[in-house]
C-alpha cells in the first residue's frame, strides 16, 4: 500500500517545493496551509508521516503534534522551523516527535529522514496488527492459550456464560481461575452488573458470615451501623467464592441454604431478603477427596459443581508457553524498560522444559524479572533464575535395549544428528542459535555438524579452529565404558 505523507506549511512556495521533492518517492501526498486544514485531513484519514512547520498563523506544529499523539495515531511527526531553539527541540521530542529539522535543510537528508520515519511508522503498524491477530486468535478475555485444552475451555465458557448455572473452577494456584470467572461474567447477560470476589479461607467464620450476608446494627461488638453483605452488593451480577474448599463447615451449611432459597439473612437480623446472584466457586484442592474425608459437605459439593471446569496446569499445556512469554515480554517491556526485549532460543527452551509449580503467575514473574534485570536486547539463559536450570520437568525418554544388543555409539550419533537438524530447522539454519538451543558451544556444534555430515547453516570449521573444536567437543563426549 502506498505510504501517505502530509505536508503542513503556511508558505505556498514551500508547500509546492516539498510536494515536488517527494513526488518521485512514490508517496501519496496531501498538503495543508494551516493547522485547521491539517486537522481536517487528519480527521479524514491516517497519515504515515506528517511533515509540519513549527510556526503557523492559526496555531503551532507542537499543538498539532500533541493532538496526533493524544489520538494514539501511529503517524510519525517531523517538525520544521526557521526559528529553532534548543528548548523547542526538547519540547518537540518530549511530546513524541520523530525528529526536528531547522530551515534551510539539506534536501537529501530530509528525504532520508522521512524514509526512516516511514519505516518506524510501518513497524508500529505491523506490531499492532500482529498483536491484534494474536488477540483475535488465541485470547479469550484476558486469557491466552492456543492449546487444545484451553481452546476447549474457551468454547465451554461461551456455551455456559448465559445459562446462569453455578460453576466450579478447579485447578492449581496460578492457573487463571479468577480470569476465567471474569470471562464468564463479561460474556454473560450479567456483564453490566457487579463482579465481586472473596477469599473464603482468608478470614474467620464470624467475619466471613458478616462479609457475605451483611449485619444489622448492634449485631456484635463494633457493629455501629447496618451493612450489606457481598451477596446483596453483587445483586444482578456475579460473586466469585475463591478457595471455597477452605470455608469453615459452619459456613458451608449457611451457604447451602442461600444457594437453595436465593435469600440471605443478615447477622443479627430476622428478615429474609431475596438476592439474584450468579455464583462461581473456585478451588485449588480436590473437593471430592475432601468430601470423602468429611471435610466438605457433600450436598454443597453437588450444589456448586453444576458445571465443573478443570483448568490445566502450565506443564499440561506447554505449547502455550512461547505465546505467554511473548505476551508478558510486551507487557513488561512497555512498563519497565521502554526498550524491546526478545527471548533467545536457549532461554525459551529452559522455559518450555521447566515444571512451573506456580503456573502462569510464576512464568509472568520470571519474565518481569528478566526484563527488569537484563541489560541487553536479548534475554538469554543467564538472565533466568537459577532454579529454572536445576528443575527440568521433561527428562530423557526411556530407551529399551533390543534383545540382540545395541550399538551405543551409533545410537548416540543418530540421536545427536536428529537433535542438531531439528535445532537448525527451528533457528533458521543459524548454527550459533542452534548451539545455544542445545546448550553446547558453537565450536562443538560446528565440529559435530562436520563429523555427522549435517549440511546447511553456517560454514564448518577448518584449520586451527577445527583442532580446537575437536578438543572442545572431546571434553563434552562421555567417557567410553570400561
Amino acid at each position: 500500500m502506498t505510504a501517505r505523507l502530509l505536508i503542513v506549511d503556511d508558505e505556498e512556495s514551500m508547500l509546492e517545493f516539498l510536494r515536488l521533492l517527494f513526488e518521485d518517492s512514490d508517496y501519496e501526498i496531501e498538503t495543508a496551509d494551516s493547522v485547521t486544514a491539517a486537522r481536517a485531513l487528519l480527521e479524514a484519514r491516517i497519515h504515515d508521516v506528517v511533515l509540519c512547520d513549527y510556526k503557523m498563523p492559526d496555531g503551532s506544529g507542537l499543538e498539532l503534534l500533541e493532538e496526533i499523539k493524544q489520538r494514539r495515531d501511529s503517524s510519525a511527526v517531523i517538525l520544521m522551523t526557521a526559528h529553532g531553539t534548543h528548548e523547542t527541540a526538547v519540547e518537540a521530542m518530549r511530546l513524541g516527535a520523530y525528529d526536528y529539522v531547522a530551515k534551510p535543510f539539506d534536501v537529501n537528508e530530509l528525504k532520508l529522514l522521512v524514509a526512516k520515519a516511514l519505516e518506524k511508522a510501518e513497524l508500529i503498524d505491523e506490531n499492532a496488527r500482529l498483536r491484534q491477530e494474536l488477540a483475535d486468535r488465541y485470547t479469550f478475555g484476558n486469557i491466552i492459550g492456543r492449546s487444545s485444552r484451553m481452546q476447549s475451555i474457551f468454547e465451554l465458557v461461551r456455551r455456559v456464560a448465559n445459562t446462569g448455572s453455578t460453576i466450579l473452577l478447579s485447578g492449581e494456584s496460578g492457573t487463571g481461575k479468577e480470569l476465567i470467572a471474569r470471562a464468564i461474567h463479561f460474556q454473560s447477560q450479567r456483564a453490566k452488573g457487579p463482579f465481586l470476589t472473596i477469599n473464603c479461607g482468608a478470614m474467620p467464620e464470624n467475619l466471613l458470615e458478616s462479609e457475605l450476608f451483611g449485619h444489622e446494627k448492634g449485631a456484635f461488638t463494633g457493629a455501629h451501623q447496618r451493612n450489606e453483605g457481598l451477596f446483596q452488593a453483587a445483586n444482578g451480577g456475579t460473586l466469585l467464592l475463591d478457595e471455597i474448599g477452605e470455608m469453615p463447615q459452619g459456613m458451608q451449611v449457611k451457604l447451602l441454604r442461600v444457594l437453595q432459597e436465593r435469600t440471605v439473612r443478615k447477622v443479627g437480623g430476622t428478615r429474609e431478603e431475596p438476592v439474584d446472584v450468579r455464583i462461581i466457586a473456585a478451588t485449588n484442592q480436590e473437593l471430592q477427596a475432601q468430601v470423602d474425608r468429611g471435610e466438605f459437605r457433600e450436598d454443597l459439593f453437588y450444589r456448586i459443581q453444576v458445571i465443573p471446569i478443570q483448568l490445566p496446569s502450565l506443564r499440561e499445556r506447554r505449547e502455550d508457553i512461547p505465546l505467554l512469554v511473548e505476551h508478558f515480554l510486551h507487557r513488561h517491556n512497555e512498563r519497565l524498560s521502554g526498550e524491546p526485549r526478545r527471548i533467545s532460543p536457549g532461554a525459551l527452551k529452559i522455559l518450555e522444559g521447566y515444571d512451573w509449580p506456580g503456573n502462569v503467575r510464576e512464568l509472568e514473574n520470571v519474565i518481569e524479572r528478566a526484563v527488569a534485570l537484563s541489560t541487553d536486547e536479548l534475554i538469554t539463559v543467564q538472565d533466568l533464575p537459577p532454579q529454572l536450570h536445576r528443575r527440568q520437568a521433561v527428562g530423557p525418554p526411556r530407551v529399551d535395549i533390543p534383545s540382540d544388543g545395541l550399538d551405543l555409539e551409533r545410537f548416540l550419533d543418530d540421536q545427536r544428528r536428529g537433535l542438531m537438524v531439528q535445532a537448525l530447522e527451528r533457528c533458521g539454519g543459524t548454527q550459533t542459535q542452534a548451539a545455544e538451543l542445545l546448550g553446547i558451544s558453537f565450536r562443538s556444534f560446528r565440529y559435530y555438524a562436520k563429523k555427522l555430515g549435517i549440511r546447511g547453516g553456517e560454514e564448518g570449521a577448518d584449520g586451527d579452529d577445527a583442532a580446537e573444536t575437536t578438543r572442545d567437543a572431546a571434553s563434552e563426549t562421555p567417557p567410553a565404558p570400561s
